[in-house]
């Protein structure tokens, strides 16, 4: 077999970003772990003694003949891409050809490898260079073995600037965790000292490789949605593929096609959440990067759907034409220039709300199983239910028209309401405060007065309008900052007198209630416009106590089943608790046989 690796031409070499790549053990794993994966590895064992300055990484991929291993560590030898054009094509991992080379006068630098129609593997060792300075035959499994010892042997201060040896381990353990989730495939072994330190094991999906990264996170807890999307330009992407790829690289030099894929994994804000913003990750072909922008727009989409100062799990990868990327852009290749911004922004927020939507796809939700089988093992302990109809919150009893048009009407544009995806058959209320809705996989508990809340506030979003009011509303003794927070929030407020304010328009959802005057002190409080239109909605929705017929129920159950983030309130609190027909079956133990049941 032909060698594949060849030096680049000098005009290439020019265009790529120059520096230093290998400045850590956590980038040198990341170098060499990306090279196993070019090379079509599904199996990758990652071998560290940190005290000894001493990575070596084996795999099963294609592995490299004689002529390759000779010429692999020479200066910008690689095996991705051939001229100038090729860099707007790259679907391979690494391409500049830097690492190997760099590790050469780095560290002593060992490879051993062998294709798989081979009948014979090679080992070599490189001098200061990348030059081969000894060959021999070896016997090895199809694959690749490289090993890199006594790194920064030669660079005392670069050692002496590294962090402690913990953080660096914690570091490779980041690295390895973030390709592990763009390759669900692989299966990962990493040893320290000679102890199995970390195992990952292959997934069909992200989401079901995910809880082995994150174990306190649940698959149930996850919702996951896969996309086809078009390219911005489908004329750029029509582009001829690379020239000759060989049988490494077929898999990575694909022809670019008219549309990219979209995947997107997020905790469900009712679930699983963050303290920190710490997970949310963002991948482009098959890579994790840094993009402030995509990470902004993920933020953004989840506001008003958690809790205060708690943050989301997300994980998007995105796979499109690489003609779209300039990843020449960084040293370490975690920063790029994605072109058409604005449009991938649009397309991740359009999958957010696809994923946070209830549909019949997601309606049997295991991941309440936990949370139900609690809730019965509690009730199995008592021996009974206590069911106490008094409300425990205070709040209004006083019977009113729970759905007026005022406070509950489809969000949006009436003409574009749609129905549901799926059914939710209210059956009864409980303690006046829990609607029970009836669907095929058992039944829910819906919160009456947050599910109205969520209604109202997506209706507010979308229609925010303030109408006239006369005679105007009153309020006495209001401080210049809440006089300045509505002026803020653009309601028309003048001086009425001593100490008093005349109020002459009010938010249309306001209109009929009797307690506006404290509504309006509410919004005074603070806050921007969203906090506003929170305040008004929580004010505005059907108080928890209050009687509702079946129809109310109904039509407030449709309405929340439309709106873009049902699962929780605009507070982060979730919406509605599943009881799976197989919890109760299992509760009730309709499982039994008869004889048992009966002590025969």
């Amino acid at each position: 077999m032909a060698s594949t690796i060849q030096a680049l031409p000098t005009e290439v070499v020019y265009l790529i970003t120059a520096g230093e790549v290998i400045d850590s053990l956590a980038s040198v794993v990341r170098e060499l772990v990306e090279n196993s994966l070019d090379a079509g590895a599904t199996r990758i064992v990652v071998s560290l003694w940190p005290q000894q300055w001493r990575i070596r990484v084996a795999d099963n991929g294609c592995g490299m003949n004689l002529d390759d291993l000779q010429q692999a560590a020479s200066a910008h030898s690689t095996s991705k891409i051939r001229s100038s054009a090729d860099l707007w094509k790259i679907n391979s991992l690494g391409f500049r050809g830097e690492a190997l080379h760099s590790l050469t006068t780095l560290a002593e630098l060992e490879i051993l490898s062998r294709p798989a129609s081979g009948n014979v593997g090679w080992r070599v060792i490189y001098g200061d260079g990348g030059k081969a300075v000894q060959v021999e035959p070896t016997a090895i499994a199809p694959g690749t073995v490289v090993t890199v010892s006594n790194l920064f042997a030669n660079c005392a201060s670069r050692r002496q600037g590294l962090p402690p040896t913990a953080q660096q381990m914690k570091a490779v353990q980041a690295a390895i965790q973030q390709i592990a989730l763009c390759h669900p495939h692989v299966t990962w072994q990493v040893w320290q000292n000679d102890r199995q330190w970390i195992t990952i094991y292959p997934a069909a999906t992200v989401g079901k490789l995910l809880p082995q990264i994150l174990p306190q996170i649940r698959q149930g807890d996850l919702q996951e949605v896969k996309l086809e999307i078009p390219n911005p330009s489908v004329e750029a992407n029509n582009r001829s593929p690379l020239l000759t790829p060989n049988s490494c690289t077929d898999a990575i030099n694909r022809v670019s096609t008219p549309h990219s894929a979209l995947s997107l994994v997020v905790g469900l804000p009712d679930r699983c959440h963050r303290r920190r913003p710490d997970w949310v990750r963002v991948a482009i072909n098959r890579r994790t990067i840094k993009s402030p922008e995509l990470e902004q727009t993920i933020f953004a989409a989840f506001h008003r759907t958690l809790p205060r100062d708690r943050y989301p799990v997300c994980f998007l990868h995105l796979v499109i034409s690489p003609d779209q990327i300039n990843w020449n852009r960084n040293p370490a290749k975690t920063e790029v220039y994605l072109n058409e911004l604005t449009y991938w922004q649009e397309q991740v927020t359009q999958a957010i709300n696809q994923a946070l939507q209830i549909s019949a796809a997601n309606l049997k939700e295991s991941v309440h199983t936990t949370r139900v089988t609690k809730l019965l093992k509690a009730a199995e302990e008592k021996g009974n239910y206590n069911f106490n109809p008094q409300n425990s919150n205070g709040e209004d009893k006083t019977q009113h028209s729970a759905l007026s048009n005022a406070t509950c009407s489809t969000w949006g544009d009436p003409k574009t309401a749609v129905a549901p995806q799926h059914s939710l058959k209210a059956v009864a209320q409980v303690s006046n405060t829990y609607i029970v809705a009836e669907h095929p996989g058992g039944m829910w508990l819906v919160e009456q007065h947050i599910a109205h809340e969520r209604v109202l506030y997506e209706q507010l979003c979308d229609n925010w309008r303030l109408i006239p009011v006369e005679p105007a509303i009153i309020l006495y003794q209001l401080s210049p900052a809440q006089v300045s927070q509505l002026q803020r929030i653009n309601l028309d407020i003048e001086p009425f007198g001593e100490q008093l304010w005349a109020v002459r328009n009010i938010p249309a959802i306001l209109q009929q209630r009797e307690d506006c005057a404290e509504a309006i002190l509410e919004l005074s409080l603070g806050g921007d416009l969203q906090t506003a239109q929170v305040a008004v909605a929580c004010r505005s929705a059907i108080r928890n106590g209050t009687p509702m017929n079946l129809q109310q129920m109904q039509t407030l159950l449709d309405d929340w089943q439309r709106t873009r983030n049902p699962r929780t309130c605009p507070h982060g609190r979730p919406i509605y608790l599943s009881l799976e027909e197989s919890a109760l079956a299992r509760f009730f133990r309709r499982n039994w046989v008869i004889g048992k049941s009966h002590g025969i």
